[in-house]
């Protein structure tokens, strides 16, 4: 299947979990069976850990200070995974083929 080409720091285009009608572009951060290291946004909060469950992937965007990602809604379902980003076009700038690597 196309889900099997899917691999932890590739960037992915999927359905939102919590608005069926957005589309969300993020990068995996695990996959079905990983331990996703979750660290705290305020200092009051700690560390957390989750297993990614069968035939979900972790997603994170790039921009972990404003991003709405599985650290908010837990892991989500490979049906609503639409495909890889493999090149961005906009901003003109920035255009280029996407890697796939593992947030920093």
């Amino acid at each position: 299947t196309k889900f099997q080409r899917l691999k932890t720091g590739d960037v992915v285009v999927a359905k939102s979990p919590t608005n069926p009608k957005q589309t969300v572009c993020k990068r995996i951060c695990g996959m079905p069976g990983d331990v996703v290291t979750v660290q705290p946004a305020h200092s009051f909060q700690s560390i957390r850990h989750h297993v990614v469950p069968e035939g979900h992937v972790w997603l994170q965007g790039d921009n972990l200070a404003n991003s709405t990602d599985s650290r908010s809604y837990g892991a989500v379902p490979l049906g609503l995974v639409r495909g890889r980003v493999f090149y961005k076009v906009w901003p003109m700038r920035e255009a280029g083929r996407i890697v796939s690597a593992k947030p920093s």
